[in-house]
């Protein structure tokens, strides 16, 4: 059971990592589905009829180097669970991958509110003085996502610990 769920696990990994591109090049072409997905997204009050389209691929590169970040930490997760669905639950590569995620996910969930504050500077740059905004927001989404990396950090460590004590009883064996 654990073989086949690490399976799907890492098999969905790599169906995200190899539609997301595709998306995010269909909405760099497309940019005015972009920007209606942003604006419902974003909840921001601005004057959205102000956003010029250079405001709107700014923000667009920006999505694609957030999202870059959570694709660089699936790669990781799907090369874990690759080994896992192989019956390699203990070595120093799985390891290594689930700290690498871990690491990517922290980030990733650091970088959300500064991305949100970015955003809300860009998009209402060409405002009028006094019109400008900074929005800051970080909300329980994102204390949760850094737990979930501190678990994840363990976790790897626990796979260093089970990879010694698995080569210990070879030993004895």
């Amino acid at each position: 059971m654990i073989r086949q769920f690490s399976r799907l696990i890492a098999m969905g990994c790599m169906a995200i990592l190899i539609t997301t591109p595709f998306i995010a090049l269909y909405f760099l072409i497309n940019i005015e589905q972009f920007s209606t997905i942003a604006r419902s997204n974003l909840g921001l009050s601005i004057q959205w009829q102000t956003v010029s389209n250079m405001q709107w691929y700014s923000l667009w590169l920006l999505t694609v180097f957030y999202v870059a970040t959570g694709l660089a930490g699936l790669y990781f997760l799907r090369r874990a669970f690759s080994n896992f669905s192989k019956g390699q639950l203990f070595n120093h590569s799985n390891s290594r991958d689930l700290r690498s995620f871990s690491i990517l996910l922290f980030a990733q969930a650091l970088a959300k509110p500064l991305i949100f504050s970015i955003s809300s500077v860009l998009l209402s740059m060409n405002h009028p003085a006094g019109q400008k905004m900074l929005s800051v927001s970080v909300g329980s989404g994102e204390v949760i996502v850094i737990a979930q990396a501190m678990i994840m950090w363990v976790m790897s460590e626990l796979l260093v610990r089970g990879c010694k004590l698995e080569n210990e009883n070879k030993q004895f064996i």
